[in-house]
């Protein structure tokens, strides 16, 4: 669980920055926006499928094999 330790005399403005950093890092934002909506478990897998073709494709692509 990210936090900060604000000390006397610290500006707001950089202790916020620093959260943020450890928020993002942690991938609190992305769980948070996977679960604020519902998803079929044959949606999820067939979303799973199609990004692992995508990267399977781009891979191929940088290896010259396919045009």
């Amino acid at each position: 669980m990210p936090g900060v330790i604000i000390k006397p005399g610290d500006p707001l403005d950089k202790m916020m920055r620093i959260f943020k950093k450890q928020v993002e890092k942690a991938g609190i934002i992305g769980d948070l926006k996977k679960k604020m909506h519902y998803e079929k478990p044959s949606i999820r897998l067939k979303k799973k499928s199609i990004a692992a073709r995508k990267r399977r494709m781009k891979q191929m692509r940088k290896l010259g094999q396919i045009d």
